[in-house]
């Protein structure tokens, strides 16, 4: 079933009941929790043993923790469901199979040392390509799916790979071999929308102007900068003399997290900013928080990303005063369906009277964007050319 609204604690129904079934599926409910087991397999109560499971869930999946079981959580939940061998897996390029199975495969390939990019639980070229040549080397047909004669021989063999991430080093390795200038970098600007997780749903106009800032002085480095929509959030940004980009990615009236990974995974972008301005329900809550790719479920993350995060992270509160909430790892779509490394920032909670002061001063925004283009060129420096946080300037990027 698809999710048409979101539920909470205190709904019922037959929608409920799906979500309960799914949360025992995954062990977070049991059949203690329902007094009631024959009427709940047909209706259901949101109470209290279902919101702290889906709370549970939401903090073990990376997912944001409050409690509502939306499209993201849905999709979580149905992707939990699938073990290694329930079903035949193989590479869709429209619609890339999801779950933990596909993480199971992931994980086995890497543990004997085929390389298939990051532990992501979705079916793509990289898996695609490392299962096919581990049929190549146990002697089965190399045809990438992963049926019964694969899910025996991956039974039969044995962990032979210790140590390390592939993909993580062969990313720290393409930063390096990327020289410290920006002038041949493709860096997409994403100002998020304000209907997705945790972000303001009247942030659209001032996200997009922070993020036409940044656009703007990367443009003046040299870089080439896109963003993925215009002022009023009503499709992607065009891309000069790219028509084979735009013709991969399907343009929308208000392109969803799914849609924005695509245009800059066709781009062929180095990185990816996407910009929110934050809310929530207690008024005292404010500060600037980055976020990349990372599940606990899954044991992994982007390595890049958390030091690109990191280092976006320290250089606006160098800049600003803004309450340091930290970097996170999560698994919204957005960080995980991109190929390139990728953050979030939560660039102030417009429900803080502070922050949305701060947020409504261009000055302020201008000091915003010159720590995000400070932070892009840092992570292109070599140790012994990199600057001390808050001090790297415009100027100093040219060249």
């Amino acid at each position: 079933m698809s999710l048409e609204r979101t539920y909470r604690r205190g709904d019922d129904g037959p929608a409920v009941a799906e979500i309960r079934a799914k949360l025992r599926l995954v062990g977070l409910l049991t059949d203690a929790d329902d007094p009631e087991p024959a009427r709940a397999a047909v209706t259901a109560s949101f109470d209290e043993a279902t919101d702290r499971a889906v709370r549970a869930f939401q903090q073990q999946r990376g997912l944001p923790v409050d409690g509502i079981v939306g499209p993201a959580t849905y999709q979580a939940l149905d992707e939990a469901r699938w073990r290694l061998g329930d079903r035949i897996l193989f590479y869709v390029p429209a619609r890339l199979l999801a779950g933990d199975d596909v993480a199971a495969l992931q994980q086995r390939l890497l543990d004997m040392g085929f390389d298939c990019g990051r532990v992501d639980g979705l079916f793509g070229v990289e898996t695609d390509e490392a299962l096919r040549d581990f049929q190549r080397n146990t002697g089965l047909v190399a045809d990438g799916t992963c049926g019964p004669a694969t899910f025996k021989a991956l039974t039969r063999l044995s962990r032979t790979v210790t140590g390390g991430r592939p993909h993580d080093m062969r990313d720290s390795e393409a930063i390096n071999r990327a020289g410290p200038t920006l002038s041949d970098k493709l860096v997409i600007v994403d100002p998020g929308r304000g209907d997705e997780p945790g972000a303001a749903s009247t942030s659209d106009d001032l996200v997009y102007d922070v993020a036409s800032r940044i656009e703007g002085r990367l443009s003046a480095t040299g870089c080439t900068a896109f963003l993925t929509r215009g002022p009023e959030a009503v499709g992607f940004g065009a891309l000069p003399d790219a028509p084979d980009v735009l013709d991969v990615v399907e343009l929308v009236s208000r392109p969803g997290e799914v849609q924005r990974a695509e245009f800059a995974n066709a781009a062929g972008a180095d990185l990816l900013i996407c910009l929110q301005a934050a809310v929530h329900d207690n008024p005292d809550a404010s500060g600037v928080a980055t976020y990349y790719y990372g599940s606990d479920r899954y044991g992994h993350y982007s390595a890049i990303g958390a030091r690109f995060a990191g280092l976006v992270q320290r250089e606006i509160c160098a800049r600003t005063d803004l309450v340091d909430l930290r970097t996170h790892p999560m698994n919204w779509d957005l960080l995980r369906r991109t190929r390139m490394p990728a953050v979030r920032i939560e660039v102030g909670y417009l429900t803080n009277a502070g922050d949305a002061a701060r947020l409504a001063d261009p000055a302020f925004r201008d000091v915003l964007a010159e720590a995000v283009v400070a932070a892009v060129q840092r992570l292109y420096l070599p140790p012994d050319q990199d600057a001390q946080t808050g001090f790297l300037r415009i100027p100093a990027l040219r060249g």
